[in-house]
């Protein structure tokens, strides 16, 4: 078997965690929920959860892979071997995710093309982005590049891929989105945008915004994926878990505040204020964003740059999916890492075509009105997700008991200064907000609710 990887340093290490967790959910996502659910209202109910109930999650997870040295499976199994089941229900989620992400980073791939070619007018008008997924095979040729870009970075390893495209990645990414947020509130009518997005509304403060808030954590922050996990194991013991996990936090939360800084602005600006154009979840950045930039002066390079970083946050989200996935394989079956990582790009793809062509050719194929791809999400990210999470609260609260945690976090005489909220929220708070989610999901997809 092949000696386990470690990140070089506690950069490297941060750097990657927060490529893992820097991903779609932040570009897209994060901006029309914080519009949909009042502005600066969401953002500092998010921001309050995410240093409570997320810092105690991801801190968790990243010691529990520290401790053990292993990925998802074996590392719940190392610690108590009648929860190996839990390992097996936490694999499962990124081998689902992984497939139908690469699709969407393939459509990403496909409208940077799209840009860099001239083509923004194109892409601007109605019908084209529906036309292009429903395609028989055009669709599949950019789900295939894009996971076969992810599949190179994971095949030279976790020092040499892994860490070094973080490296040169993040900050490129950190640069891109500045420019595009800045050069947003210079378009006509985006300071109004501004305020709304940055102005509390008190009066949305409701059990849907913080159950929003808290959905949106999962996303943004790649809980209960294994993922945490399996960087975990490839940081080094004498690098502090908790000041890593509050750089990681601090790192993520800052790109999807950025996100939100460069969308709502510019198309409050674009739509003159309309609440749909912002509550168009995928289609924002799809069909609404690409209207916005051929309308802007310099839309083209705009719109150039903003699918560049759009690319770069999918494809270092889409490395930790396949990395965790491959981890898994490497300690589950002793296979070596490019054996592992062919096996996975080959499973992947044919798990992945499905939902690539569910709009087109095998459109037929519904749900409660859900396409393939979002089946695939709904159970993976409203169901199996706090799932795992509330089963993980029970596992480090009253199996391993917190001080588990603590111990590993506090090695070499590392501090833990929050040792005591993680206590209370890993046990008490955490399993109760996610049983919440989990109910609400259902209920909402069931349509007894609507969120």
């Amino acid at each position: 078997m092949e000696k386990r990887g470690n990140f070089s340093n506690k950069i490297g290490f941060v750097l990657a965690a927060a490529g893992s967790a820097v991903g779609l959910g932040n570009i897209w996502r994060f901006p029309y929920l914080a519009a949909q659910y009042g502005g600066g209202t969401f953002l500092i109910i998010y921001l309050i959860l995410a240093v409570t109930f997320g810092f105690s999650l991801m801190i968790a997870e990243i010691a529990i892979g520290r401790k053990t040295g292993l990925s998802a499976i074996g590392a719940f199994k190392s610690l108590d071997k009648r929860f190996g089941g839990l390992g097996i229900l936490t694999a499962i989620i990124p081998i689902m995710i992984f497939p139908y992400y690469s699709v969407i980073g393939g459509w990403v791939i496909k409208y940077f093309t799209v840009f860099i070619t001239g083509g923004a007018e194109v892409s601007a008008k109605d019908g084209y982005f529906n036309n292009f997924i429903g395609g028989n095979y055009e669709p599949l040729i950019w789900f295939i590049l894009f996971m076969g870009f992810t599949a190179l970075v994971v095949w030279f390893g976790v020092e040499q891929g892994i860490e070094k495209v973080s490296r040169i990645m993040m900050p490129i990414l950190v640069v891109l989105t500045l420019f595009i947020a800045v050069y947003g509130l210079t378009v006509d009518g985006a300071i109004k945008g501004l305020a709304y997005y940055l102005q509390p509304h008190l009066a949305d403060v409701s059990v849907k915004t913080i159950l929003a808030a808290m959905g949106q954590l999962f996303y943004s922050m790649s809980l209960s994926m294994g993922i945490m996990i399996t960087y975990g194991s490839y940081m080094k013991k004498e690098d502090s878990l908790e000041s890593s996990v509050r750089q990681i936090e601090i790192f993520d939360t800052a790109i999807a505040f950025l996100a939100g800084l460069m969308i709502i602005p510019a198309v409050f600006a674009f739509s003159g204020g309309s609440h749909s154009a912002l509550n168009a979840g995928p289609g924002l950045m799809f069909v609404t964003l690409p209207k916005v930039f051929s309308s802007m002066r310099f839309g083209t390079f705009i719109g150039t740059i903003f699918f560049i970083l759009v690319f770069f946050a999918a494809l270092t989200s889409a490395i930790s999916l396949m990395e965790t996935i491959v981890s898994i394989f490497c300690d589950r079956f002793k296979w070596s890492r490019h054996k592992s990582c062919l096996i996975v790009f080959t499973f992947s793809l044919a798990l992945g075509i499905p939902s690539c062509l569910g709009f087109g050719p095998l459109s037929f194929i519904s749900w409660m009105g859900m396409s393939i791809l979002d089946i695939m999400d709904f159970i993976s990210n409203s169901v199996l997700m706090p799932v795992c999470a509330l089963l993980t609260c029970f596992f480090v609260g009253f199996v391993i008991k917190p001080q588990a945690i603590i111990d590993e976090v506090t090695k070499n005489g590392a501090k833990f200064n929050s040792r005591k909220m993680f206590t209370v929220m890993i046990k008490w708070i955490a399993p109760i907000f996610l049983i919440l989610i989990l109910v609400s999901s259902i209920a909402n997809a069931l349509g007894i609710i609507t969120i």
